[in-house]
């Protein structure tokens, strides 16, 4: 058999990783590339650098690997979520992508909500409320707002499904992904016709949807080339990040969730049946596994609330060199008791999505006093993003969705520190997996059940995924966080009017 490639397109940079046939990483490769932010909560990306850097880092890892290009069968994708690729008949990208973070379509999210008839019609038809990282809002700003360019429109593609287009020449999507765009009837696994005629968008646009391991194309000639593999290289369905991270970290049975610190922060739990918050805080989509879907709850800020402290409060650490700041600011971090001696931080840098969905809400640091150390502010990010994905779990506990085994990814697990404050403010053992590579690790995974090498993704996380860590939560910490859970939960309905005056001063 055969060896596969996983490629995550994600929001700060490409991941590309080359696996074999066991599951072993060979080899892996990144590249970076900006964000664009023309205003104030607004986000984009040209897609033209995701596929830029998907080239150099699929190049890299089969050279890296020194595998012969026949020898690479399959290719998987996975990508950041809701952003709105706009192409035209010929193909070309209209306009930059906006993201998932983009929050500009508050008054869209209104619309769409009015002409579903109201918010319980709109879950009923695709299973979510309309949120503004979401693709349907965008779509309708697009056409509110750039009538030239919606005139223009012929396709709308996710991130990833760009770069299958790409590699591939094909219009293709998968259920876990689509799930992200408002537009799919989650429970059946298929587009919402009935909600795109309420809002008057042309079937036409949406790519055809598979299941996340189904094959969907193989590498057009002169891409192949470029790469240097082969034609009989397939590209399989893939998944949104989200779940392609829960794949990578084997949550495709029930019981199992993962915490995912990456940009965003994810608590992420199987179902084997569609399982539904009517009052919407929490998402649900098809999951990655055939006929399984999986409750989500998104904390928009949560790594990256700990880069803006590192970038913009702490630059003196950032840039000297020699020096790691993520690890001086652990440490410093580390001596502080749990609590902070009385410091929040609430990290809606960009607005925030569950179970808030608030544009308009900001970060702040709550309770600051002149005692307070740079070492408390540090930990304190750490602590409100905890926080921050427990009012998700929360949520999943109460809607009686078993929970006996947390694990936690991302980059942001890469610190012990994080991970100990996850266990402790979860009163749940947060566990590590021996393969910390997330969404590329995960479609790698499904490209390798695409090629025929497994008959399904249960049977390939079995056999290449373990748990090689656990990390018990503290008593005195578990009751410390308890204390404080409950001041941290009323701080944004006290702040929710003020975050709304703000909102109007630009």
């Amino acid at each position: 058999m055969g060896y596969t490639i996983g490629v995550d397109i994600g929001t700060s940079g490409t991941k590309s990783l080359l696996v074999d046939p066991d599951g072993n990483i060979l080899s892996e490769a990144s590249a970076s590339y900006p964000v664009l932010m023309p205003k104030p909560l607004w986000t984009e990306q040209d897609p033209e650098e995701w596929w830029n850097a998907t080239v150099k880092t699929i190049r890299a890892v089969v050279k890296k690997a020194r595998v012969k290009p026949a020898e690479v069968q399959a290719i998987g994708l996975s990508g950041q979520m809701h952003g709105s690729v706009f192409l035209d008949k010929a193909g070309k990208v209209i306009r930059p992508a906006l993201l998932w973070n983009d929050q500009r379509t508050a008054a869209e999210c209104e619309e769409i909500t009015q002409r579903a008839g109201g918010r319980d019609e709109l879950i009923r038809m695709v299973g979510n409320p309309a949120l503004t990282g979401f693709t349907a809002p965008k779509i309708l700003w697009l056409r509110n707002h750039e009538p030239r360019n919606f005139a223009r429109l012929a396709h709308v593609l996710l991130p990833k499904d760009e770069i299958r287009r790409r590699l591939t020449g094909e219009l293709a999507t998968d259920v876990s992904d689509a799930s992200g765009m408002l537009l799919l009837d989650v429970r059946n696994r298929c587009w919402s016709h009935e909600l795109l005629e309420k809002l008057e968008l042309d079937p036409s646009l949406l790519a055809p949807v598979y299941e996340s391991e189904e094959v969907t194309g193989s590498l057009r000639p002169e891409v192949a080339a470029q790469l240097g593999l082969t034609t009989d290289c397939k590209v399989v369905g893939g998944a949104g990040d989200c779940a392609a991270g829960a794949v990578g970290n084997g949550i495709v049975r029930r019981g199992i969730l993962t915490a995912s610190l990456g940009t965003s922060g994810v608590m992420f739990v199987h179902c084997d049946e569609p399982q539904f918050d009517l009052q919407g805080r929490l998402h649900t989509f098809c999951h990655a596994v055939r006929g399984k879907w999986h409750m989500m709850g998104v904390t928009l800020s949560a790594a990256g609330s700990m880069q803006w402290f590192v970038d913009k409060v702490c630059p003196d650490l950032a840039t000297r060199r020699g020096t790691d700041a993520y690890a001086v600011l652990n440490g410093e971090a580390a001596e502080v008791p749990a609590g902070c001696d009385g410091l929040f931080f609430l990290p809606y840098l960009a607005g925030e999505r569950t179970p808030h969905a608030d544009a308009n809400a900001r970060g702040c640091f709550v309770g600051l006093t002149a005692a307070h150390t740079r070492g408390h502010m540090a930990r304190a990010v750490m602590e409100g993003v905890a926080m921050s994905l427990r009012e998700s779990l929360e949520i999943i506990r109460q809607l009686d969705v078993p929970v006996r085994e947390m694990r936690v990814s991302g980059g942001g697990a890469k610190s012990p520190l994080w991970r100990q404050i996850m266990a402790d403010v979860m009163n749940q053992a947060a566990c590590s997996i021996q393969a910390e590579q997330g969404p590329a690790y995960g479609v790698a995974l499904l490209a390798a059940v695409g090629s025929g090498r497994f008959k399904r993704i249960e049977e390939a996380c079995r056999a290449t995924i373990q748990v090689v860590q656990k990390m018990p939560p503290r008593r005195p910490s578990v009751r410390a966080y308890d204390r404080i859970f409950p001041i941290y939960q009323s701080l944004y309905p006290a702040l929710k009017p003020t975050f709304e005056a703000i909102a109007q001063l630009h």
